[in-house]
């Protein structure tokens, strides 16, 4: 149990969502292949996921492939959908020991078939699991998402289920793709760059948002609970006052 950054296990943020940005990048400064610095990344998935569980954190989301990075380089592409594979079919195992279910949001249908196949398979065995939900954003765009749930409402009012009067923000929260789950408290993005990149725009309209220099390769143990520990320095006032909060 982590003590030396005094964290407060009473006081953890209940999801965290993180943009692992920076494993190409870090992988170029080494003089290695973009793919190297993907695959050095997924220790740190592995770190990561170890230690949420181990303080206690709910759920963790990774934005781990974007709708857009279908336009990157097919040789990338297939690289990040075999690395993608060989993560689920290895940690399958420390999954069930360690009581993790995992979840998937985005267009799974564009995944390659070999891939959906073990990730379906993932979810399924893990899914009776409680004490972390680790949730794959692959293939996701926050736009995209909404979108569906406009199209989605918009057909239930077509049909007469609904009138557009009914619709309210809770209606289309229940519509996304993360419906069921609480918001997340904390998003984290690595690497350097300062911007959401269409990632759980709904979602993170509350977040308190970390950004760090750290490549994600090199993003572990302690640059997590250092990110946590900022958080629990934070004051969150949605919409409030600092003065009403402290005066209940």
């Amino acid at each position: 149990m982590p003590t030396d950054l005094n964290l407060d296990l009473q006081y953890l943020p209940r999801h965290v969502a993180i943009v692992m940005d920076g494993n190409g990048r870090w992988a170029e400064k080494r003089n290695k292949p973009r793919l190297y610095g993907h695959k050095v990344g997924a220790d740190s998935v592995r770190d990561i996921v170890e230690v949420s569980r181990e303080i206690g954190i709910e759920i963790l989301t990774l934005y781990a492939f974007s709708s857009e990075n279908w336009n990157r380089p097919d040789n990338e592409v297939s690289g990040l959908m075999s690395i993608l594979k060989s993560y689920l079919t290895s940690e399958l195992s420390r999954m069930l020991k360690n009581d993790i279910r995992l979840t998937c949001i985005g267009d799974m249908s564009r995944l390659p078939h070999g891939v959906r196949s073990v990730l379906i398979d993932s979810i399924e065995k893990t899914s009776g699991n409680k004490s972390l939900t680790l949730n794959l954003a692959l293939s996701y765009g926050s736009r995209n998402e909404i979108v569906r749930a406009v199209r989605m409402l918009a057909d239930k009012c077509t049909k007469g289920v609904l009138v557009p009067e009914d619709i309210d923000l809770q209606m289309v929260a229940d519509h996304l793709y993360t419906t069921g789950m609480i918001d997340p408290d904390l998003l984290i993005r690595t690497g350097g760059e300062c911007r959401l990149s269409n990632f759980l725009l709904w979602q993170a309209s509350y977040a308190e948002i970390y950004f760090t220099q750290v490549m994600w390769p090199d993003f572990r143990r302690n640059e997590f609970l250092q990110a946590i520990s900022d958080f629990q320095n934070r004051e969150r006032r949605f919409g409030k006052t600092g003065a009403q909060l402290r005066t209940g």
